[in-house]
């Protein structure tokens, strides 16, 4: 079987407002331009969420409270026709209180265990996918397996540490989701930068 590409997708702050450790259901909306915007990029690709989630580790939620997210996602999404592929969590954190999640791992991002997990589970092509987040681990995350990404610049990232890694460059820097996806399109229809990166330079 042919592998499919895919769009792995930050959660809190890139799909959804960032309500930091909410849980609440009743609390979930969708970010501006997202429900449609996914609705034209499921056309040509998987849609994965991987979301690093601490507060499972710091006991602040249990893992089982996730659940409840994830559905309250599913049925927001399902109102544009929007069918997500898999969800990914990581529960972890190295200075947690909860002592089988207070560990270093390979899921938390900007590590890329989940997008592996994903692409084995999934049949992804890693190198015909692409990460959308709002801060620069998920950048790296998504650069370090092969990944195209982009960064959504919403003000979360705020050290703009560029230096630690040579995959925390994104391939371009978006004002919203809906500006990503026409990134996307242009390039899948053949538009491609001068360069390999098309970034607000001055941010450099």
């Amino acid at each position: 079987m042919e592998a499919s590409a895919a769009i792995f997708l930050d959660k809190d702050g890139t799909l959804i407002p960032d309500i930091p450790y909410n849980v609440v259901p009743e609390r979930i909306t969708l970010n501006e331009h997202v429900a449609e915007s996914l609705y034209e990029l499921q056309k040509k690709f998987k849609l994965i969420v991987v979301s690093n989630q601490a507060g499972v580790a710091k006991g602040l939620f249990e893992m089982e409270d996730l659940q409840g997210v994830q559905n309250k996602m599913i049925s927001l999404f399902q109102e544009y026709q929007v069918k997500i592929d898999g969800f990914y969590f990581c529960p972890h954190y190295p200075s947690g209180t909860i002592e089988r999640y207070a560990k270093v791992c390979n899921c938390r991002k900007p590590k890329p265990g989940m997008l592996l997990e994903a692409a084995i589970a999934h049949n992804i092509d890693l190198s015909q996918s692409w990460m959308i987040g709002d801060i620069l681990n998920d950048v790296q995350a998504g650069k370090s397996v092969g990944c195209k990404a982009i960064l959504i610049d919403n003000g979360n990232e705020t050290e703009w540490d560029l230096q630690s890694s040579e995959h925390r460059v994104p391939d371009y820097i978006a004002a919203d989701f809906g500006a990503a996806t026409a990134f996307i399109n242009r390039f899948e229809s053949g538009f491609h930068p001068h360069s390999d990166i098309e970034v607000n330079k001055n941010l450099f």
